[in-house]
């Protein structure tokens, strides 16, 4: 009987775990509102990401904001390599963002990321790197 349940408690543990170790105490419910749109607090804690920046200049506030969604959902849920697109009010208008492989400093969880925007051509790039809070939230480096 405790050969089982050494057995079940193993398991159990081996299912909570991450392949990158990244979403430790963060869940849906508190990062997201309903409609899936990411609460006020973790999107401020970005400072606006990649997308504040001259690769954003163009775009309207609401693409700016799907544009940092993407930003978040990139670091937060998606696999080294994978792209996170987001659309723009206007057809010529979208994004995607890649973020590289989770690593650490000191406590945190700390990722590479790239955020390219296409406006109406050719699509403008910029890399910037983000470190995880404890409370689920990324703060980009400067």
């Amino acid at each position: 009987m405790s050969v089982r349940l050494v057995l079940v408690a193993g398991s159990l543990m081996l299912a909570g775990c991450g392949t990158t170790g990244l979403g430790r105490g963060a869940t849906a419910g508190s990062t997201t509102q309903p409609g899936g749109q990411l609460s006020s607090t973790v999107i401020s804690s970005m400072g606006g990401g990649l997308v504040s920046g001259p690769i954003g200049s163009g775009l309207s506030g609401s693409e700016r904001r799907s544009g940092l969604e993407a930003e978040y959902r990139a670091l937060e849920y998606t696999a080294s390599g994978q792209p996170v697109t987001w659309k723009g009010s206007q057809a010529n208008r979208y994004g995607e963002v890649v973020a590289a492989q989770p690593y650490r400093v000191g406590s945190q969880d700390c990722r590479q990321y790239t955020h390219t925007v296409y406006a109406g051509g050719a699509g403008v790039s910029a890399r910037g790197t983000a470190c995880r809070n404890p409370d689920g939230s990324w703060t980009p480096l400067t």
